[in-house]
């Protein structure tokens, strides 16, 4: 097996991002390692190293799209081959998962999953980056 693909889960959701961090870490098909962490801005210091980063956005700061895009742009600077998921609950806010899908349409983000999606579907998504 390949060196482990770090990935860098920030979620305003604790329950949820142990559920993907764990998820993710026992999907046996692929060479994921996961770091989870609680504020944005701890995300910076793993992104040199890491493959991807999967942010949950919201409707509140520190997490709205704003927020979320602007980060991305600095993730990039330190890493442009680091891919950003966007991860949105389409049942919550459906005019904030439209424009997420747009900023995915527009290039801003590498992919986008709703929050209803399976565990196994998106370590799928996160392996296929």
């Amino acid at each position: 097996m390949n060196s482990l693909r770090l990935i860098i889960i920030n979620m305003k959701d604790y329950m949820f991002a142990d559920a993907a961090a764990l998820a993710l870490q026992n999907d046996r098909g692929n060479d994921f390692t996961v770091e989870k962490v609680y504020e944005p801005e701890e995300i910076e210091p793993y992104v040199k190293a890491a493959y991807a980063v999967v942010m949950e956005v919201t409707c509140t700061g520190p997490y709205t799209l704003e927020e979320r895009l602007e980060l991305t742009g600095r993730l990039r600077t330190e890493n442009s081959d680091c891919k950003v998921v966007f991860l949105v609950d389409e049942n919550t806010d459906a005019e904030l998962a439209r424009r997420v899908r747009q900023a995915k349409k527009e290039g801003l983000i590498d992919n986008f999953i709703y929050g209803s999606v399976s565990a196994a579907y998106l370590s799928a998504v996160i392996d296929t980056l």
